[in-house]
């Protein structure tokens, strides 16, 4: 393996998942080595699942260890800023995390995806166009697998969702193609500021053959990049979009590739991620066909804008895990449905003001249903609102007056604690009783 065949004594910081892909990529090598593993959790988890030969220092640090170790992985959970491993470096010894021991491993192309939102998205549907493709994909990172895990079974292709964390400690990562979706404030506690966030997503550049950047959010143009640059955006340069024929369709280098209105997904924020996906989904050969298809059947991941029922011409919607307002918008934003939407909100407000609601329903042919304990902070947000005390009440009332070209979608706005243990919970009610109900719609009851 490239730059790891001198080492000997290996330090993982941080079990979990990450840890124990790590632990296990080097039992897997070749030669003898010394692993040992801190965890300043008391009981970490996976624990359990480490190999009984490897020491682990649990509930503390261990600076013994750390200094005479001749490489540290770091779990991307532990930032680089803390005091060990500042000491451990600058004692001269390397530094680096899960994703940096796949670069120096892998042999097959890869491609990558960052940004503050859509992340998962973007990762699960090139994973999904590479299927249709008839490509051994595998899909991992931040999502899903860990990235050392998916070796084992020699994919032909890699498609990655990489964390901002993930990054810092990735320097060789070289990748078929990149992509950075969008920038907006996150992980403030450990960064100094938007711009320190950012350069740490823009590591994703380094080694990319070619990097895609959102045209509508300059902030993640790359800079000093000398490799082929290509972008995504809502004009159409590019990967873009076109009107044919009084539709809309997207379009690379403005010549039209399908219908926007036969995504799958729902949002306008999905068909950014859609023309995201294609431009990385050229870069490793997934035709447009098979890419197309995949836009046409992915329904998205669970709990965020994921198309749960389709029947009789009325579409049931779960973004259960829109818990706050900014989640809601981004779902309604560019929202252009046939016939009405009927949004249910509700849940744990969490305090939040909810009247940035107001213009953009106003916008919308929408009937509104407030749930749950703070729903009625949204009834004056709209003319003749329903108020229900339960999620369940509420769609039962919208699968007995919905039409064909309607959509019921559930985007709270609210967290769930006031009648669900959590967003999962109350997305999979919202599945079960859809599909219980979707016989109910206007549209079935006139077959």
């Amino acid at each position: 393996m490239k730059g790891l065949g001198g080492v000997k004594k290996v330090v993982v910081i941080g079990l979990g998942i990450t840890g124990l892909s790590v632990v296990n990529f080097w039992l897997r090598q070749t030669g003898t080595r010394d692993i040992k593993v801190i965890d300043t959790r008391a009981i970490p988890p996976g624990q359990d699942k480490l190999p009984s030969s490897v020491e682990l220092c649990a509930g503390q640090w261990n600076m013994n260890w750390l200094l005479e170790a001749d490489l540290i992985v770091a779990s991307p959970g532990i930032a680089l800023a803390t005091l060990e491993l500042v000491a451990a470096k600058a004692a001269g010894i390397e530094i680096v995390g899960d994703i940096e021991l796949f670069a120096r491993a892998v042999t097959k192309p890869v491609v990558a995806i960052t940004g503050s939102n859509g992340k998962s998205t973007v990762t699960s549907l090139i994973g999904e166009m590479a299927k249709e493709a008839s490509i051994n994909v595998g899909v991992g990172g931040n999502i899903g697998f860990a990235a050392l895990d998916m070796l084992v079974n020699e994919h032909d292709l890699y498609v990655l969702e990489l964390s901002s964390f993930q990054l810092e400690t990735t320097s060789s990562l070289e990748l078929k193609a990149a992509v950075y979706l969008n920038l907006s404030e996150d992980h403030m506690d450990r960064y100094d500021g938007l711009e320190d966030y950012s350069l740490a997503k823009m590591r994703i550049f380094e080694h990319a053959a070619l990097a895609v950047y959102n045209r509508d959010d300059l902030a993640t143009l790359p800079t000093r990049f000398r490799h082929k640059i290509t972008s995504f955006g809502f004009d159409n340069q590019d990967y873009g979009l076109v009107m044919l024929d009084g539709e809309e369709f997207l379009a690379v280098d403005a010549q039209p590739i399908m219908k926007t209105s036969d995504i799958a997904l729902v949002g306008r924020h999905n068909v950014a991620n859609s023309l995201a996906a294609l431009a990385l989904a050229d870069a490793v050969n997934i035709d447009h066909q098979a890419a197309c298809r995949a836009l046409q059947r992915y329904n998205g991941l669970a709990h965020r804008c994921q198309l749960v029922v389709n029947q009789h011409d009325v579409k049931w919607v779960n973004d259960s895990k829109a818990t706050n307002l900014a989640s809601t918008l981004a779902a309604l934003k560019g929202l252009n449905l046939p016939g009405k939407l009927h949004l249910l909100v509700g849940g744990d407000g969490k305090g939040a003001d909810f009247s940035e609601l107001k213009p953009v329903l106003a916008d919308l042919n929408v009937q509104l249903y407030c749930f749950g304990r703070d729903g009625n902070q949204f009834m004056s947000l709209v003319d003749a609102p329903i108020c229900t005390e339960t999620m369940a009440e509420a769609m039962t009332i919208a699968a007995d007056t919905a039409q064909k070209g309607d959509m019921i979608l559930l985007s709270p706005a609210c967290a769930s604690f006031d009648q669900f243990p959590n967003f999962m919970a109350r997305g999979d009610a919202f599945v079960e009783q859809a599909k219980a109900l979707q016989h109910r719609v206007a549209g079935a009851k006139a077959c």
